[in-house]
């Protein structure tokens, strides 16, 4: 058995209930012995099994597939190799990706990089960012090997500031060295507000979709239906919607569906509240006043996408300040004027771009994370022998994006 244990640790691809790190005598007493058999039971990535049966069939070993014991809930398991790896902190830094549960990261990224590039609108400034992302790939200079992983998310957010800073007609502020392809966010802030509001409807819906699966996965129907971040609550966000640019557009028929569908909402949602507090009159009493939070919270997550406009704003109230004071400055003093140019849009990367990409991590976070996650997972954490050991190895990267038991 001891020969067996080494290749297991060697493989380094197998959870089992010891530390991931323990010692081989400890995962020994572990066994089951019936007569002159002993096993371990753990979890392992399935494109894995074979070649683990392979190298344990010399020493008299094998690997038995069972079907997963109810109510425990496997190890996740996600990609961390590839372009998916690079993007993964987006998701690990807010929690563990439950088994069941759709792995969001390149959505989640992706939403990130458009949001920040909305607040962070200059064709300049994002084209300073391309060139931080090649630094950042090539490690050039050296120093920056240490943040490499980052290259994917800088490398989105400058594509995503170059293309708003098209739209915008901003580059390094309003130079007029690109066109303005859509509008100008000084002379028309009240559009560029309710755009904002438009994304943060289509992100919350798409987070809304997500919820459901999750929810469908985690506990069937009756949880996918009855959850405030299922369908009940996804009807409730879809209905007022649609009431909404139902009155906003005087279409009487649109704003009378979306009503109903809201209202069919709100009472699913009541009686998975109602069910939760366990009835009676305190459950009632529970159950409205939860009802109440849940239309609140909507009201207040929409609200918050007005930040996109509002940082956008405010980036091009900078360039605006910034270029303002050059152009006054360059026919009599020159030098100050370039210094002002330079060292205006240097704070301006650096402090607004720091703000901003607080700003999408936390929309990310607070409205979209908080639909999508109602549990957290917990890594897969395989066991392998100490690095001294002459059987070790690394252990192989999977591309699963769970263990299987």
């Amino acid at each position: 058995m001891t020969d067996v244990l080494r290749q297991v640790g060697g493989a380094g691809v197998v959870e089992l209930s010891t530390p991931a790190d323990a010692p081989l005598e400890t995962v020994s007493k572990e066994a089951v012995v019936r007569d002159d058999v002993a096993a371990l039971a753990g979890w392992m990535p399935t494109t894995l099994v074979t070649e683990l049966s392979s190298r344990l069939a010399p020493h008299g070993g094998v690997v038995v597939q069972i079907s997963r014991p109810a109510g425990v809930e496997a190890p996740s398991l996600l990609r961390s190799n590839g372009l998916r790896g690079f993007l993964s902190p987006v998701v690990a830094t807010y929690g563990t990706v439950p088994y069941r549960d759709i792995d969001p990261t390149p959505l989640a990224a992706a939403a990130y990089m458009v949001m920040f590039g909305m607040m962070f609108g200059d064709v300049g400034h994002g084209t300073l960012l391309l060139v931080a992302a090649a630094c950042l790939y090539y490690r050039r200079p050296r120093w920056l090997a240490r943040f490499r992983r980052a290259w994917p998310f800088v490398l989105g957010a400058g594509l995503t500031s170059v293309l708003f800073g098209l739209l915008y007609g901003e580059c390094f502020g309003p130079t007029g060295v690109v066109p303005m392809l859509w509008l100008e966010p000084l002379t028309h802030p009240v559009q560029l507000l309710l755009a904002a509001l438009g994304v943060g409807a289509l992100l919350l819906g798409g987070a809304y979709a997500l919820a459901v699966v999750n929810r469908w996965r985690e506990g069937g129907w009756p949880v996918a239906l009855y959850s405030s971040a299922g369908i009940a609550g996804g009807a409730v966000f879809t209905g007022l919607g649609l009431a909404a640019a139902g009155w906003y557009g005087k279409l009487d028929l649109l704003a009378v569906a979306g009503g109903l569908i809201a209202a069919a909402g709100l009472a699913l949602a009541f009686a998975g509240f109602l069910a939760e507090a366990g009835g009676g009159a305190s459950g009632i009493a529970q159950a409205a006043i939860r009802l109440f939070d849940l239309v609140v919270r909507l009201g207040a997550n929409l609200v918050s996408f007005t930040r996109l406009a509002a940082f956008g704003l405010t980036h091009a109230a900078i360039g605006s300040i910034v270029w303002t004071g050059t152009s006054r400055l360059w026919a009599g003093r020159p030098v100050a004027a370039a210094m002002i140019f330079v060292v205006g849009n240097a704070l301006a990367l650096t402090i607004e771009g720091l703000v901003v990409g607080i700003q999408a991590l936390r929309l990310e976070y607070y409205e979209l994370f908080s639909r999508l996650f109602q549990a957290e997972g917990r890594p897969f954490r395989p066991w392998h022998l100490p690095p001294t050991s002459r059987e070790a190895r690394p252990c192989p990267s999977g591309s699963d994006e769970a263990c299987r038991p």
